[in-house]
């Protein structure tokens, strides 16, 4: 994080009559949040780094981003009547829990050793549900003014996943940008995301792009509903939620039937009902030895995976669908395969900030043992996870272009 804000100070300093770097508020451990600013058209895009504390790739995104517009000023700056506005890092304080990953541990492994994300409640993009915004976190409230001044035509939140294919969210369609998107994805080997299991109800207008549908049409869109993707729209704004893969799964851009799709989604229910209760009794292990029951941000957002997990796969467990529940798409390979990805993603998140959090207090003999539970049982896990999704890595460098790129196509598309 540091080095982002090194990159975007030294291209202010070089660039004093383009660019200009501020401080738009503070979070709530008093780290600052830089807003990076290029350019001096009337037309804003907003692009947005960080929301999720464990989505680092976003601050290499913006460097390269706000390289590509500089050296691209015509094109994207005064010939389009733009300015390009960088928030650096939403969330810093969840950042700073993310980033002692050893550069000679980054492997999946090392990746959820070191793994935090926080529960939904900390989480700078969500907004309350009644839409009042007194109560939001500081981060959040210094992003809503940020929106309010610039008034974004675009607005593109970087995210990452760890395993899957590339994909664009939006809040209204952007014609021809699959084409864009697909392209892109090609030339670095990036699968497309052609089945997200959070967007089974959304429209497709190709693979990798999925538009959100009209306010609470299905309960996958509630949460979007009361979000900074959705405020922006106030001022007639897009905003793309861009997301990147860390590590591809092939299989997330295969759209061929599934022959088996009801038992392997009933399958993948069990997985996560008996993945949460794992890391539920193991959290009930540790609550007796700690003087603060909630143990702080690494057990809160453990404690809250497990507990939702078996919640959510309501969804599209077969086993757990009401009559009520709309019908679930045709089910190909990847529809499925995003859904097994998920359900062993959420316990081994549970289990590694678990991990971290036990590591982090004073032992005692009790939690002594159930460190060494943990160990294994993350490191069990974590194999488990890349070897049956054959997860690859993708190199930051195409990770970061992938990103880049998918903003300046929502850009340019828009016209």
């Amino acid at each position: 994080m540091d080095e982002v804000t090194a990159s975007a100070r030294s291209l202010a300093v070089r660039m004093p009559s383009l660019c200009r770097l501020r401080q738009v508020g503070r979070s709530r451990g008093g780290e600052p949040l830089w807003l990076l600013s290029i350019g001096h058209g009337r037309r804003n895009v907003l692009v947005v780094a960080g929301p999720h504390a464990n989505e680092m790739i976003g601050g290499a995104t913006v460097v390269r981003l706000a390289e590509r517009v500089t050296t691209e000023q015509p094109r994207l700056l005064a010939a389009a009547d733009a300015s390009w506005h960088f928030l650096l890092c939403a969330d810093p304080d969840g950042a700073r829990l993310n980033e002692a990953v050893p550069e000679t541990e980054f492997t999946m492994l090392g990746h959820y050793r070191h793994f935090f994300r926080p529960c939904a409640a900390e989480q700078p993009e969500w907004l309350a549900a009644d839409g009042r915004l007194n109560d939001a976190l500081p981060e959040t409230q210094a992003l809503i003014r940020v929106i309010d001044e610039l008034r974004p035509v675009l607005q593109v939140s970087l995210h990452g996943i760890d395993v899957g294919g590339s994909f664009v969210q939006l809040t209204h369609d952007i014609p021809r940008l699959a084409e864009r998107i697909a392209k892109s994805a090609a030339e670095f080997d990036i699968p497309l995301e052609a089945g997200s299991s959070d967007a089974f109800h959304w429209p497709s207008p190709g693979p990798g792009v999925y538009v959100m549908p009209p306010p609470s049409r299905y309960r996958t869109r509630e949460d979007a509903d009361h979000s900074t993707w959705t405020y922006a729209e106030r001022y007639g704004g897009v905003t793309a939620i861009a997301e990147v893969p860390m590590w591809a799964c092939d299989r997330a851009a295969d759209t061929s039937p599934h022959p088996a799709a009801g038992p392997a989604l009933c399958a993948a229910g069990d997985a996560l009902r008996h993945g949460s209760q794992v890391v539920s009794r193991l959290i009930a292990e540790v609550r007796p030895h700690l003087a603060d029951r909630d143990g702080g941000p690494l057990l809160r957002a453990a404690a809250e995976i497990a507990a939702v997990g078996p919640i959510l796969a309501a969804d599209w467990d077969p086993s757990l669908r009401g009559s009520a529940a709309p019908p679930l798409p045709p089910m190909t390979r990847a529809r499925v395969s995003s859904v097994e990805i998920y359900t062993q993603r959420l316990p081994l998140r549970a289990a590694s900030m678990l991990l971290r959090f036990v590591r982090g207090i004073e032992p005692v003999p009790p939690l002594t043992e159930l460190r060494g539970r943990l160990e294994h049982l993350v490191t069990d896990w974590c194999r488990a996870y890349e070897t049956a999704h054959r997860a690859r890595w993708i190199p930051v460098r195409h990770q970061a272009e992938q990103h880049a790129r998918a903003a300046i196509a929502c850009f340019e598309l828009l016209g």
